[in-house]
């Protein structure tokens, strides 16, 4: 049997012993001459190796293969836990390096929420420089980075949210989002353990990152959380906002944390602004309040993510 195309990533994939693409991969093949040993490349050489490697790892039950990001799509060997690891530091540390900062992407989480029909929720961020000082780690994981509400005005018209009032109906709905810009294995449980503590007093909370590593192991170990715990799990895209995805959905509590409520408007300026606000809206029966700023063109919110250097 000649030298096939499965072959040719296996062995591109040992030598660099960190996850890749297909186009990687044929680079780095070419590097270590391993195209010449191909019995045919064709006209499409990258698409067929794409091919082949897809296919293998649908149909194949003994794969040697997994992919481990989809956007962009890259695959390593079974196994080879030691470089997917270094793949994932790497990773890391090339987001310590970024231009932007986290709080950049608060507008684009508060464009996504603001559309999509599972939230339709106004935000507001939420300084943590602002709160008062305490001692030392009491007030630690306790101010989710956004929080947000559902307003139900234009579900209901005003006799039926009078009628909910009555029958003591909740319409309205809290949110906690904790921001972050990487999410990969290594960091996984900190973050996601932040995000139970500081969410606790809303209906529904949720970690949010730009960039989740496409892993399976990561994506397992999000769903034992999300099961366990009930934090939704939200991946941002900065070139389309509205194809954001929540990855899991957040279990949501009939009932809200009043002690934690209580905390967070006596600590932060912010939250009880925003709770003050919401008040009033819900009085009025309209918004009227100024909550985050939010985008609804995508082409506006690829202008600001260029500008800020979260899109290169």
């Amino acid at each position: 049997m000649g030298y096939s195309f499965l072959d040719l990533a296996k062995e591109v994939l040992e030598h660099e012993n960190i996850p890749l693409s297909v186009e990687e991969m044929w680079e780095a093949a070419g590097r270590y001459g391993l195209l010449e040993k191909l019995s045919s490349s064709g006209k499409t050489p990258i698409r067929t190796l794409s091919a082949r490697i897809y296919v293998d790892i649908k149909n194949n039950q003994d794969t040697i293969f997994e992919q481990v990001s989809k956007r962009p799509a890259k695959f390593f060997l079974k196994g080879h836990t030691a470089g997917l690891q270094e793949y994932e530091d790497r990773q890391e540390r090339a987001g310590k390096k970024l231009k932007f900062a986290e709080r950049d992407l608060h507008i684009l989480l508060s464009s996504f929420v603001n559309s999509d029909e599972h939230f339709k929720c106004c935000t507001k961020t939420i300084y943590h420089e602002v709160s008062k000082r305490e001692k030392s780690g009491k007030n630690k994981w306790l101010h989710p980075d956004l929080v947000g509400v559902h307003f139900p005005f234009e579900s209901y018209t005003p006799n039926t949210l009078k009628l909910f009032d009555i029958l003591k109906v909740n319409p309205y709905k809290l949110y906690s989002f904790e921001m972050k810009i990487n999410i990969n294995l290594a960091n996984l449980r900190e973050y996601y353990f932040q995000a139970v503590s500081n969410s606790s007093w809303a209906h529904e909370g949720y970690l949010v990152a730009l960039h989740i590593t496409e892993n399976p192991e990561l994506m397992d170990e999000m769903r034992r959380l999300n099961n366990a715990f009930g934090i939704g799990v939200i991946r941002l895209d900065a070139e389309h906002f509205m194809q954001s995805e929540i990855l899991f959905s957040a279990k949501e509590k009939e009932s809200l944390d009043w002690d934690t409520i209580n905390r967070l408007v006596d600590s932060n300026p912010d939250f009880k602004k925003f709770l003050e606000d919401l008040m009033e809206d819900i009085k009025v029966g309209k918004i009227k309040s100024k909550y985050d700023e939010t985008y609804t063109e995508e082409e506006k919110m690829c202008q600001y993510a260029l500008k800020c250097g979260i899109l290169s």
